[in-house]
């Protein structure tokens, strides 16, 4: 179902016409470990947005992350190169800072990229965020892709999380994972084409 310009624009890619935005898939997930989305990653789109929503995880301080698969490939274990910062602002207002994590990014690996840390999994605690994912269909470049998260953390501050990086594969991607980095989750995770 195509969405008109105004839901594209409060989406965050105003200036695209009505259609070229297309939701392709959305998942309402309870106590999963992972959500794998296998199908309608095409060269339909040019760009794909995927969107989580209240992630909330079983286990105390877990990070959320994405993973790939190249055409034909399995296991969820794709090469990638990132960085990722984020600003924090503690609850009782005794500290704030924004800072580099070089725990959270990937010099050539092949875990899963986080997108979000010390994720909290009290009942009102949560994660919302976006992942960026330009041209996977494409067999020249590698894939690049960028990312934001609001997340309520364990250690009782607030994050707003940044990250950014590349696929170093030229195969196409064609499947997508996003789990906890231990145990269950909750959440809703939806994708989009962009034309």
């Amino acid at each position: 179902m195509p969405l008109g310009a105004n839901k594209a624009a409060i989406m965050g890619v105003a200036g695209v016409s009505t259609g070229d935005v297309v939701l392709l898939h959305s998942s309402t997930n309870s106590g999963v470990s992972s959500v794998e989305i296998t199908s309608g990653i095409t060269s339909a789109y040019g760009e794909y947005i995927f969107k989580f929503y209240n992630v909330n995880p079983a286990t105390d301080g877990q990070e959320f992350a994405f993973q790939v698969n190249a055409s034909g490939a399995s296991d969820f274990n794709e090469v990638i190169h990132s960085t990722y910062f984020r600003s924090w602002h503690y609850e009782n207002n005794s500290e704030a800072a924004v800072q580099y994590l070089a725990d959270n990014d990937q010099a050539l690996g092949t875990s899963g990229q986080w997108m979000t840390d010390d994720q909290g999994n009290d009942a009102d605690g949560c994660s919302s965020g976006e992942l960026h994912l330009f041209n996977p269909s494409g067999t020249t470049y590698n894939k690049q892709f960028y990312g934001r998260a609001i997340t309520d953390t364990a250690s009782a501050y607030q994050t707003s999380s940044y990250f950014a990086g590349y696929v170093n594969i030229t195969a196409a991607i064609t499947e997508i994972k996003f789990a906890m980095e231990s145990g269950d989750f909750d959440g809703i995770i939806k994708m989009w084409g962009v034309k």
